[in-house]
């Protein structure tokens, strides 16, 4: 079963085409240097930088779009609120409610942040199968319970979303309706938040069984060493780009340390 987020992980491109594990270095040192960025001059660049990485990535726009749509929604109330409640220089009065210069920037630099930060995290794993990404992860030093977890939470996430679909499915044939609010509709969706529950813990505990029964366990000093193999020019390739990746997310930092404050 393909994982929505690596739904046009087998496209060609660019980014697809440079090693996962190469990958999560440079792209998480730019996502790092975006959230250092305090300075509205660098917005341009943020942005150019962004446009760039997801154009040579191929992604659709739809498919951004629908990543977006969600996350937004807990920004949302930040960005609208901000410019009336932030800041001395008012550039705008209206009654009691008054328009300020300081949090209209802020507004933008947050949503401008944001935006990147998200579409660069969307290429870093839209770009690559999901297993890849763990592998990549579990290659660089990240411990390999916590990589394991991940995966297991991933995968189970959509396995939970098709039980939560049979089970509306079920209550809706049944002549449940959702649109009348009354104690019998709370005290059915409360059990049925209940039998949920209890249905996902009785699955994580038969995963687990099977894993031990598998001879999942936390001792990995057996692990066999890899031999050394010498580099192609793909590897060659994969160094370049994270080389200048990494260089473009120091420079940003710089330029945020050295450029006087707005």
């Amino acid at each position: 079963m393909r994982l929505i987020i690596d739904r046009y992980a087998y496209l060609h491109s660019p980014i697809h085409c440079w090693q996962q594990k190469y990958k999560l270095i440079g792209l998480i040192s730019l996502i790092f240097a975006f959230s250092f960025v305090q300075n509205i001059t660098l917005l341009p660049v943020i942005l150019v930088i962004t446009t760039a990485i997801f154009s040579l990535s191929n992604l659709p726009i739809s498919f951004l779009i629908s990543r977006l749509r969600y996350p937004s929604w807990f920004i949302l109330a930040v960005v609208i609120f901000l410019p009336f409640v932030a800041g001395d220089t008012i550039i705008f009065q209206w009654g009691w409610l008054s328009l300020k210069e300081e949090g209209c920037w802020a507004s933008l630099l947050i949503s401008i942040r944001f935006f990147s930060i998200l579409t660069i995290s969307l290429v870093l794993f839209g770009t690559a199968p999901f297993l890849s990404s763990i592998k990549a992860m579990r290659s660089l030093g990240l411990p390999q319970v916590i990589v394991d977890m991940t995966l297991l939470a991933y995968r189970y996430l959509e396995e939970l979303s098709n039980m939560v679909t049979t089970m509306q499915r079920a209550i809706k044939l049944r002549g449940f309706k959702y649109q009348q609010f009354s104690r019998r509709n709370l005290r059915i969706l409360a059990q049925l938040t209940g039998s949920l529950l209890v249905r996902s813990y009785e699955r994580s505990t038969r995963v687990y069984q099977a894993m031990i029964l598998r001879g999942y366990s936390y001792n990995f000093s057996q692990v066999s060493k890899q031999p050394k193999k010498r580099w192609s020019k793909q590897d060659k390739l994969n160094l370049v780009a994270t080389t200048v990746t990494v260089t473009i997310a120091i420079s940003l930092i710089i330029a945020e340390v050295i450029l006087p404050a707005n």
